[in-house]
């Protein structure tokens, strides 16, 4: 019962790291307020993160879960191109979120940003997933005569750069349709 409780407290705090970052970005966010939002001192905040980037690090992984349906990153293992479009959508209805993971991922290009690695090992992984979602799709090669290896880096490319576009100009890009769009341009005239 103490871990369910526990595991619920961390929860409750990771939601408030998501609101604080989003608001204020990583580098601007403390852990003070953080536990301001969920009602505790810093002090008690870091019986459950020690640190800053601990907790960095577990908004990080809960903001993977939420992508793969709450499972772990091998859940991933059953993307498709259809999903992947229904995963923009999904994001689009979730810009806080959206907007966390996007200003964590622009900071930590910065030498020594305690995100670097996490982002670094992330796309590696995301990489090799797009290349087996392409390869289930097209098989060892696309129309355009790319392999899902070539393409793999693309399709992550115009997923996450689609985010700023929107984030930056949600009236102006629409960016389930956006990717859509590039769905079609993967795979190749209509025949």
């Amino acid at each position: 019962m103490a871990r369910a409780k526990s595991e619920e407290r961390r929860g409750e705090i990771v939601r408030a790291a998501v609101e604080v970052i989003a608001e204020r970005g990583y580098r601007g966010a403390s852990l003070g307020s953080v536990a301001e939002r969920v009602g505790l001192t810093q002090q008690g905040l870091l019986h459950y993160f020690p640190t800053k980037e601990a907790l960095l690090v577990a908004v990080l992984e809960e903001r993977d879960r939420w992508d793969t349906g709450g499972g772990s990153r091998a859940a991933a293992d059953t993307w498709r191109l259809d999903l992947l479009a229904s995963l923009v959508e999904y994001n689009a209805m979730r810009p806080g979120i959206v907007q966390t993971f996007s200003a964590l991922l622009g900071e930590s290009v910065t030498d020594g940003h305690p995100a670097r690695e996490f982002f670094t090992e992330r796309y590696a992984q995301v990489r090799g997933e797009m290349t087996a979602v392409l390869r289930a799709e097209f098989g060892e090669r696309l129309p355009s005569g790319l392999t899902p290896e070539q393409a793999a880096p693309l399709l992550t490319a115009v997923m996450d750069g689609l985010q700023y576009q929107w984030l930056l100009a949600p009236e102006s890009v629409d960016m389930p349709a956006a990717f859509r769009s590039f769905l079609t341009l993967l795979r190749g005239p209509a025949v």
